[in-house]
């Protein structure tokens, strides 16, 4: 049998080399002015810029611009929601990586409502329902990892001592179209594609062990899986055909916001809110740091308190699917799983904490701040001392 589940709504999705050119179509099916939502320097530097702004005019859309530097933080998705207010924005097009987008989503949220994003942001404010209306919006990633352009959340940062990493989100928030065309990632230079890969890679995987996975998004899961394994540390290294490694880590990142927004994540992006709200460590690097460890606490977790737990079995398929091989005893699996994702954090890179400004002294902070929505879907609930094991051992 199977079991029951539901699917929430999902944007229009258009993947493949060449979909950005649908782009000016698109747009003017929603109005004639729209808002462009990009990162501050990257694509207008690119060789697809010029095309992209000559197939706008050419559609006779009308668009005003506006650039992410960073990860977005409230106060600034509040100033530029308020700064076009009165423009008579009829669509947002973001076009970047996952603050970009993340941006996007909250200021298309935000256009036609007279409320600060701090009304709606979970576990920091009054968290009002969220009546929109939303203005409609278009996402077009440019790297490979946080799969924002699936899912209902834009997540924004406040960076420091008292600070937090906290997400707005709601159904009117999905983009009404995805266009994922793996073009656009050609100028990525290693470092994200090491770090946003391996968040693609965490996703995926802690979707498939969560709480709230369904036959449906373990069959996207391992669709993604598979996709991340033959073609990140390929195209991290430059080897073989980059174009089609630039579409499988688009493919996989895409299945990863897919998966997430149904299923909820685990114990490493429990983690990494505090660590990217204390500290200046980006999304990807927290990620492709801590999911070997937080792989291995879990399981070790499992297996003291909870051995009929079927996230054992779920990670013994995972050490198969990307050790590409079967195996057949559970504690081999289990083995082999962990100590494939340290060979790929080592080959592709990732830095310790330590390098970031976290101590140990630290810990118990961000231990504290850890248990918001994603550790609820990780498949056990974690002590304090088994997630300060986590952070500890990549100090």
């Amino acid at each position: 049998m199977i079991a029951p589940f539901d699917i929430a709504r999902l944007p229009r999705i258009a993947f493949g080399s060449g979909t950005r050119r649908r782009l000016p179509e698109l747009c003017a099916r929603f109005g004639s002015r729209l808002l462009l939502v990009t990162g501050a320097r990257s694509l207008q530097a690119s060789p697809h810029w010029p095309g992209l702004i000559e197939g706008l005019e050419q559609a006779g859309l009308a668009w005003s611009h506006c650039t992410i530097g960073g990860e977005p933080s409230p106060e600034q998705v509040d100033a530029l929601a308020a700064g076009y207010r009165d423009a008579d924005i009829d669509l947002v097009l973001g076009i970047g990586g996952g603050s970009v987008l993340d941006a996007a989503k909250a200021i298309a949220g935000l256009l036609r409502v007279e409320h600060s994003v701090m009304d709606y942001l979970e576990g920091v404010g009054p968290e009002l329902p969220y009546e929109g209306p939303a203005t409609p919006f278009i996402a077009v990633p440019t790297t490979a990892g946080t799969g924002s352009e699936a899912t209902k959340n834009a997540v924004l940062s406040r960076q420091g001592t008292d600070g937090f990493k906290k997400s707005f989100r709601h159904e009117d928030l999905v983009p009404a179209w995805a266009v994922v065309d793996p073009d656009l990632l050609d100028t990525c230079p290693p470092h994200l594609v090491a770090a946003n890969g391996m968040d693609a890679l965490t996703q995926l995987m802690e979707s498939y062990v969560s709480l709230r996975a369904n036959a449906m998004t373990d069959a996207l899961a391992i669709s993604g899986l598979r996709a991340a394994r033959d073609s990140l540390l390929p195209w991290f290294e430059g080897r073989g055909d980059l174009a089609a490694h630039r579409a499988g880590m688009a493919y996989a990142a895409l299945q990863s916001g897919i998966t997430l927004a149904q299923t909820g994540l685990g114990s490493v992006h429990g983690l990494a809110s505090p660590l990217g709200a204390f500290f200046p460590i980006p999304h990807g690097v927290v990620c492709g740091t801590l999911v070997a460890e937080a792989t291995r606490v879990n399981i070790e977790a499992m297996r003291a308190r909870e051995p009929d737990n079927p996230a054992l079995g779920r990670y013994a398929r995972l050490a198969e699917i990307l050790c590409e091989r079967r195996i057949r005893e559970p504690e081999a699996a289990w083995s082999a799983l962990v100590a494939r994702l340290e060979d790929w954090t080592n080959r592709l890179q990732l830095p310790r904490l330590g390098g970031y400004g976290v101590r140990r002294e630290d810990i118990p902070r961000i231990v504290a701040n850890s248990r918001g929505s994603s550790m609820k879907t990780n498949p056990i609930v974690l002590t304090d001392e088994e997630i300060a094991a986590i952070v500890e051992a990549r100090l």
